[in-house]
């Protein structure tokens, strides 16, 4: 395959178990295991080039079309994704977004308009307009639990693993919102340009996952 491919990996822990599937496609990840201050590095033994970037500049790049893969979390792409091709769930980075509420608190027991706090407003807005409800979202860019404790929202919408910061603030959640795990994405022309490449990137992590369950 003479046509390189580039995939934007999400810093953190999706590039770590990123790298861990990789590695165990038989890829050479060693440079990007010890990356300095590098932010693009190639896999010596295949043709694909890896972008290191924040989870929102992932997305960015796959649907410009500077990157032909990209590997992501499903709460970004629930919260600001638009056109590009999701192809695999890769089964890792697993969490959930939820609605929670102070300890005792009756959510739906109220006619009034709630206000929820949030990081993720689109994921609030399109989970309560399913319900046909009617709400006030505010954006909280810190520690969203602080909401309900200073009576500024009713509830809080936001990224659950094991629910103990919810616990040592007083809150519960009631109900989940949607399912997260960690996602590969696919550029469309790139799709079209480059298919032979692409799909034999994509059976080969395909085969990998197939061998985990």
């Amino acid at each position: 395959m003479s046509q390189r491919l580039r995939i934007a990996l999400t810093k953190g822990r999706l590039q770590e178990k990123s790298l861990e599937l990789f590695e165990a496609m038989g890829l050479d990840c060693s440079p990007i295991q010890s990356p300095g201050r590098r932010l693009v590095h190639a896999i010596p033994n295949y043709p694909l080039d890896a972008v290191l970037a924040k989870a929102p500049d992932v997305i960015t790049y796959v649907e410009h079309g500077v990157c032909d893969l990209g590997i992501v979390g499903k709460d970004t792409i629930l919260e600001q994704g638009r056109s590009f091709y999701e192809v695999l769930d890769l089964g890792f980075g697993k969490c959930r977004f939820a609605l929670a509420v102070k300890q005792g608190s009756d959510f739906y027991g109220t006619y009034k308009t709630r206000r929820i706090a949030t990081k993720y407003p689109n994921v609030a807005r399109t989970f309560f307009e399913k319900k046909g409800m009617d709400v006030d979202i505010i954006k909280i860019e810190g520690s969203v639990e602080l909401a309900p404790i200073l009576e500024l929202a009713d509830a809080i919408v936001d990224i659950v693993e094991t629910g103990a910061t919810l616990r040592e603030n007083g809150l519960v959640p009631i109900e989940d919102v949607a399912q997260v795990s960690a996602r590969l994405i696919v550029n469309p022309a790139s799709m079209k340009l480059h298919k032979t490449e692409l799909t034999d990137f994509i059976n080969r992590c395909e085969r990998e996952l197939e061998c985990r369950v």
